[in-house]
């Protein structure tokens, strides 16, 4: 009996597809608690900090649903400090926030590790 190539190659890459799909998904995973438990880990911090820029990253995603398609996009908000030190450290913030928020504003910042807790500003 003659094999044919495909035969044999399919199973083998559609096995290494899945395992290489699932080992992203786990990794993410893995990623994504020892973030959240660094962060957990970390003391909360109120550091005095001026915001020096703002930016958005909007993502477009199209869904199919029987048949019928539709279109969605999300907006992520980040706002980038500098501290005291000179250190800068940007984060994501809520879009509501994102729009109290200016360019040269001065205050306080409040964070704990990668974690975005707040900020006071100065009146």
């Amino acid at each position: 009996m003659m094999f044919n190539f495909f035969d044999i190659m399919f199973p083998f890459m559609f096995v290494t597809i899945f395992v290489i799909v699932i080992g992203a998904i786990i990794f993410t995973i893995i990623n994504g608690i020892r973030e959240w438990s660094s962060n957990n880990k970390q003391p909360i911090l109120n550091v005095d900090a001026v915001i020096i820029s703002k930016r958005t990253n909007t993502s477009r995603h199209h869904h199919n649903n029987n048949g019928h398609g539709h279109t969605s996009t999300s907006t992520t908000y980040y706002v980038t400090f500098e501290v005291q030190s000179g250190d800068r450290m940007e984060f994501v913030v809520s879009g509501k926030e994102y729009g109290m928020l200016a360019e040269g504003d001065k205050g306080n910042l409040i964070f704990q590790g990668t974690r975005y807790h707040g900020f006071d500003r100065e009146m």
